[in-house]
């Protein structure tokens, strides 16, 4: 044999060597072409059982072509496929059919079509993808992958569920590593215990946490929460909202500019511009901190709040430096025993009813403090306010005054009865005095009556007649049919009626032991006629809506730079000495 034919025949061999090494050991072949020396990880090819190796040559380089059982390694990832296109030299691969990739922890992804860059470690997965860390699964059409950080990207629909809890959005991510998510476009979150919707929004599949990027709303089987910027947290029932968010059950409707809420213990509390509506007081408050409770049903108001209620067609507004609702407490049936008393030769224990809330919704609230009370028909002030559903009935306590048009009346308490929210009777039980102004202000000429007792009744928010009982006194301003004075009436009567027309004093009804003195007006011009409660107090009559609003705001917690006394102290020296209470006089 020649030297050539020996040559071809070596060649031939070594061919034939090459391809039976290549089938039986594909991964000593794979290294053999490795061109790649840096120390970027490269992508193996390891043994299959039945696995079938191809070499082809192309263009852009040389590729190896495996088919059936393909199984794959670059450093501690796994790769499988039913085939696949690998180019050693650059390091990537493409893999169809049944695609996995395994990684430690748990890690896993499956699909359909695999596109991998070995060098950058990302992978493009197409086809019924499913994400998964052993707990977690994220569904979608297409995933973008980081192999390295575990990270997986879609932006054509997605879904991810962890135990009970599904999330579905139009774009997002999913950290396998650190359990951290991203939704974005038509987010939806089911769950056994809420529901949240929204465009933006964050979860955490190991912690529960959901953080709000963007307008969203929460539901649950009792409330709704709705707010752009927070965090609610599933596992523990608790969200903390750092913007202007809302918070509505059944009874109770509550927004502000911060919130936070534990649906476990039903306790919340708001912050900044609250805005609370008692749908089954029919008021509104407004404050800037308040604190709710779910359970309970319990509202707490303080700094600056103000509660509107409805009068009819009139808004009645009232203020105080704190207020507090809460459902109306009724005593119920017999339930324990408290105690025993002998009863002959016998033990007989004494039962006592417990207290029980009313079971019917309605509720009561409490205002505390500098209350302040503002409608277009009357005008009130007092140091302590309640009002129950349960009697319809607004108490007004502390140095009450109320001013109704031209009338002021003042008692040591003062009870508003309504019906249907509508004004429709007062009441002061003792100590009552009424004072009304006749002519202008300059003249300082009032109608007064005073008596131990006083009821008005009103019509349309206005006083229409009053009744005055016992130990009646009055000095009343006569005048003629053409408005004219005539003089000064002084009575005094077992009781006296009260007659309003145009908003002022009508006339004066006396009955039983009656006694009555009139002064002509000519005679009584200069004198100065009063009863011996007579306090006039219009400075104190609120002038205005806005100055409940604004009440206390910048003076409250002043300190005088002089003094050092603080604000109510201030007050009290400011305002001017009463005359000491005397006996009506003439001069």
């Amino acid at each position: 044999m020649n030297g050539a034919s020996q040559r071809c025949l070596i060649g031939a061999l070594s061919l034939t060597s090459l391809f039976f090494l290549c089938c039986l050991f594909p991964s000593v072949t794979a290294h053999a072409q490795k061109v790649d020396t840096s120390n970027k990880l490269n992508i193996e090819i390891l043994p299959g059982n039945g696995t079938n190796l191809q070499y082809i040559q192309t263009d852009s380089g040389a590729m190896n072509k495996l088919i059936n059982n393909v199984q794959l390694r670059q450093g501690e990832t796994y790769m499988y496929c039913d085939s696949a296109y690998i180019n050693l030299a650059k390091n990537n691969l493409q893999a169809f059919g049944n695609v996995r990739i395994v990684q430690t922890g748990g890690t896993q992804v499956e699909s359909d079509y695999l596109r991998y860059t070995g060098n950058t470690k990302k992978a493009f997965l197409q086809g019924n993808v499913n994400l998964t860390d052993g707990k977690a699964n994220l569904w979608s059409e297409e995933l973008n992958y980081d192999v390295g950080t575990k990270i997986g990207t879609y932006s054509k629909g997605g879904t991810l569920q962890s135990e009970t809890t599904t999330l579905s959005s139009n774009g997002g991510f999913y950290n396998a590593a650190t359990k951290d998510s991203r939704f974005t476009g038509d987010v939806y979150v089911t769950d056994p215990k809420y529901n949240v919707v929204s465009e933006d929004l964050a979860y955490n599949t190991a912690t529960e946490v959901v953080k709000f990027l963007a307008p969203s709303v929460v539901t649950n089987d009792s409330a709704e929460l709705r707010t752009s910027s927070g965090t609610w947290d599933a596992k523990n029932e608790i969200a903390h909202f750092t913007t202007r968010s809302s918070l509505q059950d059944r009874a109770q409707y509550i927004e502000a500019d911060k919130m936070d809420y534990n649906r476990v213990t039903g306790f919340g509390v708001a912050n900044g511009k609250v805005v609370c509506i008692d749908t089954a007081l029919k008021g509104t408050l407004y404050c800037d901190h308040a604190q709710y409770n779910e359970l309970t049903k319990k509202l707490y108001a303080t700094e600056y709040p103000v509660m509107k209620k409805m009068n009819g067609t009139d808004s009645l507004f009232i203020r105080a430096d704190t207020f507090f609702s809460a459902p109306v407490v009724t005593k119920d049936s017999i339930v324990k025993d408290t105690s025993s008393i002998k009863k002959g030769s016998k033990l007989v224990k004494k039962a006592q009813a417990a207290p029980a809330t009313d079971s019917s919704g309605k509720r009561y609230f409490l205002g505390y403090h500098h209350v302040l009370v503002f409608s277009d028909s009357l005008q009130a002030k007092c140091d302590s306010i309640s009002y129950s559903q349960e009697d319809s009935t607004m108490r007004l306590m502390y140095s009450p005054m109320v001013w109704s048009r031209n009338a002021q009346i003042t008692g040591d308490t003062i009870l508003l009865y309504t019906d249907s929210n509508t004004l429709r009777q007062i009441y002061v039980p003792n100590n009552a005095l009424l004072i009304s102004q006749s002519g202008p202000e300059k003249a300082q000429l009032f109608d007064q009556v005073q008596g131990k007792t006083l009821t008005g009744f009103f019509e349309n928010g206005t006083i229409r007649e009053m009744l005055v009982y016992p130990n009646a006194e009055a000095i009343y301003y006569s005048k003629d049919d053409k408005d004219a004075y005539i003089g000064v009436d002084e009575t005094q009567s077992e009781r006296m009626k009260v007659i309003f027309e145009d908003k002022e004093i009508s006339r004066i009804l006396q009955y039983q032991n009656v006694r009555h003195k009139m002064t002509p007006m000519q005679q009584a011009l200069g004198g100065v006629y009063r009863l011996s409660r007579f306090q006039w107090l219009a400075a104190q009559r609120p002038k205005s809506l806005k100055e409940l609003f604004e009440y206390g705001k910048t003076a409250r917690q002043e300190k005088s730079s002089v003094t050092g006394k603080d604000e109510v102290s201030q007050k009290k020296e400011a305002q001017p000495k009463q005359a000491s209470k005397r006996k009506r006089s003439r001069k």
